[in-house]
């Protein structure tokens, strides 16, 4: 399984407030990410599998409002995140 429990706390613990800290913005936002960047290794590889392929733009739709939301509430957080895991905007 590429997302274990232990993947899960070492991300939250680097980008939440701590390794329990599930609910920030900034926590949900890494977490995308990082099951963005393994879908899209996937789709490289079997690019017929449409399931995933929709799932991957369902993810990618989930981050790109939560970091809307954040951009609206605190733009320092939004441009400290952005910068942390190199999003393009």
């Amino acid at each position: 399984m590429y997302l274990d429990p232990a993947k899960k706390k070492e991300i939250f613990g680097q980008y939440g407030k701590s390794n329990t800290d599930t609910g920030s913005p900034e926590a949900q936002i890494a977490l995308f990410s990082y099951r963005i960047s393994h879908l899209t290794e996937h789709l490289k590889v079997n690019r017929k599998d449409y399931s995933t392929e929709r799932a991957l733009t369902t993810l990618v739709g989930k981050r790109r409002a939560l970091l809307n939301y954040l951009k609206d509430r605190d733009i320092e957080r939004y441009r400290a995140i952005v910068k942390a895991l190199g999003l393009r905007k």
